[in-house]
Parts: C-alpha cells; structure tokens; sequence
C-alpha cells in the first residue's frame, strides 16, 4: 500500500526538462553522454485522506533519471542521434514504474540536418511538452520552479484519463507525464524566430489507421526576450469507443523577461471526447532573480470543469525560494495552496499534484528538497 501510494507521488513527475538544458549541443562530432537528475527532500501536507502527513519524497522538482544520449557525425552537417532514458526512486533505488521499465521514461533515434531540423522514432514526448514546457517558450511555472505541486490536478478525475494513476493528473500534458509510443516526431530548425513541430503515433490496429492513434503539432516563436508556443495534441485509446476517441489537449501561451523578472501566462483545454468532460485552466508565472544564486518563483492556478465534472472549480497558488550552490547544484524550498468549489458536496475535495486528496476543499503542502545533476 505504501508503495502504491508513493507511486502516485512520484512516477508522474516533470519530464526531462532540465536534462535537456545539460545535454551538449550537437557538433560536429560522434559522442555518447551519460547524464542524469538526482533530486530528494521532505514534504508536509496539511491533509491527506483526512490526516496530515509528513514524509520523505524525491523527485518533487525534477524527476530523478539517468539516460544516455548519442550523436554520430555523417558529413555534410547531417547526424544520426539517439536518447535513452530511464526513472526511479532516490529514497529506494527501484526503477518506475516497476520491473522490466528500462528506458520507459524516453527511447527514440533519429537524423536531423543544420538549418533544417530533425526526425526521430520510438517512443517520445508529445508537443505539448516540447513546446510549451521547454526551453524557449518555459511557459508553465512548473518547469521553472513549482515542480510536481505546479502540475494540473484537483477533484478532476472524472475526466478519465486512461492509464493516470489519478485519472487527471498533468491532464493537459504539458508537464511530460504522457509519452507517445511508436510515434514519429518531425522538429524544424528555427527559421526567423519560428520553430514548427508535428508528431504520428501509431495505433498498430490491424486494418485502421485512425484506432488508438495520436495526432500532434507544435509552434513556438521567439523575437528577442519573447517568446511564444502552440500545441495540439489527440490521443486515442482501445478502451475509449474501440481506440476512437481519447483525450484531446490545446494549449497556448506567451513569455517575457523584464530585467530580473521572467513572466508568462498560459492557457490550456482538455476534453474527453467520449464523455465530454472538458477542464480549462489560466496561470499565470513570473520567476525573480536576486542575482546569480538565488531566484523566488511564483504561479497562479484557475481550474474550471464543465457540467460533466460537476463544474467542479480549483484555484492554487504555488511559489518557490532556490539557491544554487554551484552550477550542479541546488537548494529549494517550495510550497502550494490550494482551494475547491463545485456543485456536488463531496466530489470537489482539494488535491495538490504529487499528493494524496484532502478530505475537504483545502489543502496545503511544503517541501524542503536538494537537486543536483551530472
């Protein structure tokens, strides 16, 4: 019971975004790099399941995760490239989400070409992901500073996402909880600040093509310390009207640095298509550095479900002090509140990501933790 429970705090978790940011960039050479995120702490919830709770959990920021990442040079500014990445516990050692997981977290292989861009295949990271959670865009406060408290959750779980642990946790998939297997994955180059992406999920159903498929495309924009992202994204699954139907997330978003101060606002829509259930949510973020070791983030939530989900409302606030102690690094503090309405005594109980639910319409988390990476 106790590792389920931590499975649910933990196997859902950010995505390799700041992986991504240590990987070097591609030269002209053949490489292969092993890196990875170790990141451990404590956490207080102020109700869960009716009591509160105090508790070792790692990976609140960042997953913890190791992987290997490959460039082969092939002349004429071409080269073959590969990524394999795999999660598990800190406080245990087990890999996520269990047995026989190795490279779950991400595996593809690739070619991409100077000024034009990249094509890669196996199982990867949908558009919602590249392009608005990563770098450049860095829309959702989740990345920056908010880690597993900022990703979407709440008294959603009507929305029933096939294979959630909660049925809606990171339900507009922006936080990389969500992988797309057997997919092809075409990014562009950056022509005059635009980057364009599109993505094919094979459903591998006998005699269709449109069964337990996903269908995806991206766009961001940068011009100077702007930037902006677009994504769409449909999965379908086998147990949503015989693989046609599934879930279906839009998302759009802008940032902008103003000195010290990154600011970003953020706007997504999730719908099941089969039941209808639809959930939108508006945040806004601004990060603030005092100077090059210490930043305090803060973010802004706004929920809100349709009749489907009993117009069940949520609304949380999220902030985070780090401090780096080297360029590896770095201490943090984080801590979210959360509160709830709806029109169904009883189904609109406050739940923060990465915790169990309250047992009213409340609920508050802390989180003193330490991450570094290699």
């Amino acid at each position: 019971m106790e590792e389920t429970k931590k499975a649910w705090r933990i196997a859902t978790l950010l995505g390799t975004a700041a992986t991504a940011l240590m990987i070097p960039a591609a030269h002209a050479q053949s490489s292969v790099t092993l890196y990875g995120i170790l990141d451990v702490g404590v956490t207080y919830a102020s109700n869960e399941n009716g009591h509160a709770a105090f508790l070792a959990q790692d990976s609140a920021y960042t997953p913890s995760l190791w992987g290997l990442h490959g460039i082969e040079d092939l002349g004429g500014g071409y080269r073959a490239v590969f990524d394999l990445q795999s999660q598990f516990f800190v406080d245990t050692g087990a890999g996520i989400p269990g047995p026989n997981a190795d490279f779950n977290r991400g595996a593809y292989l690739g070619i991409e070409k100077d000024g034009i861009g990249k094509i890669t295949f196996g199982q990867q990271y949908n558009l919602l992901f590249d392009f608005l959670f990563f770098p450049p865009a860095r829309l959702d406060g989740a990345f920056l500073y908010g880690g597993l408290f900022n990703m979407r959750q709440g008294p959603f779980s009507a929305l029933a996402i096939p294979g959630n642990m909660t049925g809606s946790l990171d339900f507009d998939e922006t936080a990389g909880m969500t992988r797309v297997s057997n997919s092809v994955k075409v990014t562009s180059a950056v022509f005059d600040g635009f980057r364009f992406g599109a993505l094919y999920g094979f459903g591998n159903t006998a005699g269709s093509l449109s069964a337990n498929n996903t269908v995806g495309f991206g766009m961001n924009y940068v011009f100077g310390t702007f930037s902006a992202g677009a994504a769409y994204n449909e999965t379908r699954y086998a147990s949503m009207n015989d693989g046609h139907d599934g879930i279906r997330n839009i998302g759009v978003g802008v940032g902008n640095t103003f000195g010290d101060l990154y600011a970003s606002a953020l706007y997504t829509y999730t719908r099941n298509t089969q039941t209808g259930a639809t959930a939108q949510v508006g945040q806004i973020s601004g990060l603030y550095s005092f100077n090059p070791f210490w930043r305090l983030g803060a973010n802004y939530q706004y929920i809100k479900g349709n009749a489907q989900l009993d117009h069940n409302c949520a609304q949380q606030v999220t902030t985070a002090l780090q401090y780096s102690l080297s360029k590896r690094t770095m201490l943090y503090t984080d801590a979210a509140y959360q509160w709830t309405s709806g029109d169904v005594a009883g189904t609109h109980n406050a739940w923060i990501g990465g915790l169990m639910p309250s047992s009213n319409n409340h609920q508050f988390a802390a989180h003193i933790g330490m991450q570094t990476f290699f």
